[in-house]
């Protein structure tokens, strides 16, 4: 995928999440992160030292528009630094000769357990951060399970509508 590609992909996902998904706030506990399209998406081959600068980059961004005092760079850290491990586990030989991850080049059950996994470890890292106390475990839980639910919806949509 060549680097304009993705930039704009970013530009578009960033504006989004801010001008539309940052306002969506269901029933409390529905947050939807959809900028983690953007990092999951990064291509295979890049150093793992450039997947943890554009991590806390893309957090450093969240974190300006809302005004969240870094939860969201550190957490986008913690998902770069986990994902390469989770490439290895999750995607053959075969399938590191795409540059891109997507469900058409990874498959859909590769994609989708990637996907939640990291997904998962970036939203409980967010609402841990925000609650700094382990006396609101239940509700860090319940934001993390249905925000979680409906980002890796959203980003599953992404994938099979428009990434062809």
């Amino acid at each position: 995928m060549d680097w304009t590609k993705q930039l704009i992909r970013y530009i578009i996902v960033m504006v989004l999440q801010v001008l539309l998904f940052n306002q969506l706030q269901l029933w409390g506990v529905c947050h939807p992160y959809v900028y983690l399209l953007c990092l999951l998406m990064m291509p295979i081959t890049l150093p793992h030292i450039a997947d943890m600068f554009i991590g806390a980059a893309v957090g450093l961004v969240m974190d300006m528009f809302c005004n969240s005092l870094g939860i969201h760079t550190a957490s986008c850290i913690l998902v770069m630094f986990i994902r390469p491990y989770l490439l290895a586990a999750f995607i053959n030989e075969k399938d590191r000769l795409n540059e891109q991850i997507s469900v058409r080049t990874i498959g859909f059950e590769a994609f989708i357990k990637y996907a939640v996994i990291l997904v998962l470890v970036h939203h409980l890292a967010i609402f841990m951060l925000a609650a700094w106390s382990w006396s609101h475990i239940g509700f860090v839980l319940a934001e993390t399970v249905v925000s979680s639910t409906l980002t890796i919806l959203l980003i599953l949509g992404y994938n099979l509508l428009f990434d062809r």
